[in-house]
């Protein structure tokens, strides 16, 4: 069997989808899989060194890109190399495990006789472009995931934890970061998110850094491309005592590897922690836990009663995101270290 994975972005959604496919390896080692992905993202999926722990090969689709300049001559080049690519392959079933219509439209472009999506889609135009169409019962997107994989290969799943690419380079620079931590707890602070309403301020983070660094551990912040600024103002709430090294995202994958917490909203890098089995305290507001929290780790959620979904993009932290306290994180974040150690 060749299948056909469309998971082509953002970062905390591929993470989601990747226990699915997880499972599908596990229950056939045997069948040839494909994935679909955006370029920034690929890394979550192949090494340095071109090694798939979970899939033959990837396909990179530019959709982003391409909506941006949808008639240029490069672009229809571009999605005439992609096509012949997937066609190549002779795909026997597509599955959609983003529900959106560039992602449909996408593996159509593969020609499989089988293309799988949910019922009821992100985009509900996408479902018109799915051949077998599969009803969820699950809260959660990776339990969503999981039984879209399992109705489209015939046969009960279960989540499995992934294996993530091993990138030689970042994993010498995560060594290299952790020199001289000695039996210190290292814990890492994500301060950024998608967009505003989700972002609790950057001086609370700095607020919980300090107290755990005063309690003994080494805090980190991640300090992405598009998060520096966030990150300089967290170092300068914590009076200097976090660390904020420059981050790629294979730096992320082998740093979070070594940590014993995260700390994070409902971002990226929270759910790769859940990905790499790490324990994370999660600082929720206008996004449901239930749907796209921590999954299959110890956690603690942190969200007040009265926020509601929402996922307009406003600038501004949503107010019940703001009722959460610098006190609350760190007692938090104690209960799950003290349980690690």
């Amino acid at each position: 069997m060749r299948v056909l994975i469309m998971r082509l972005g953002a970062m905390g959604d591929i993470l989601h989808a990747l226990p699915a496919v997880a499972a599908l390896r596990q229950a056939h080692p045997a069948w040839d899989l494909g994935w679909a992905v955006e370029p920034r993202w690929a890394p979550l999926l192949s090494a340095d060194d071109g090694k798939m722990p979970l899939v033959n090969r990837i396909h990179l689709v530019k959709a982003k890109d391409w909506a941006r300049s949808p008639f240029r001559t490069e672009t229809l080049r571009e999605i005439g190399a992609l096509r012949r690519g997937l066609r190549a392959e002779r795909y026997d079933l597509c599955i959609d495990l983003q529900g959106a219509v560039r992602s449909a439209l996408a593996g159509r472009l593969a020609g499989a006789p089988r293309m799988v999506g949910e019922d009821s889609p992100r985009e509900w135009a996408a479902r018109w472009l799915f051949g077998e169409r599969v009803r969820t019962q699950g809260v959660h997107m990776i339990e969503q995931a999981v039984e879209v994989c399992a109705a489209a290969a015939g046969e009960p799943l279960s989540p499995v934890l992934p294996l993530l690419p091993v990138n030689h380079e970042a994993e010498l620079w995560a060594d290299g970061v952790l020199r001289d931590v000695g039996h210190r707890p290292v814990v890492l602070l994500s301060p950024g998110a998608g967009w505003g309403a989700k972002r609790w301020p950057a001086e609370r983070y700095g607020a919980v850094a300090r107290d755990l660094y005063q309690q003994g551990c080494l805090v980190l912040v991640n300090a992405g491309p598009e998060e520096r600024v966030i990150a300089a103002e967290v170092v300068r709430a914590s009076g200097g005592v976090v660390l904020a090294p420059e981050f790629t995202l294979e730096r992320l994958i082998a740093l979070t590897r070594r940590v014993c917490l995260v700390i994070a909203g409902d971002t990226g890098p929270l759910h790769l922690a859940c990905a790499l089995g790490k324990p994370v305290v999660g600082i929720y507001g206008p996004t449901d836990p239930g749907r796209n929290g921590p999954f299959g780790v110890p956690f603690r959620v942190l969200r007040h009663p009265e926020s509601k979904r929402d996922h307009t993009r406003h600038a501004e932290p949503e107010a019940g995101l703001l009722t959460i306290t610098p006190q609350q994180v760190v007692e938090a974040a104690n209960q799950l270290l003290e349980a690690k150690l």
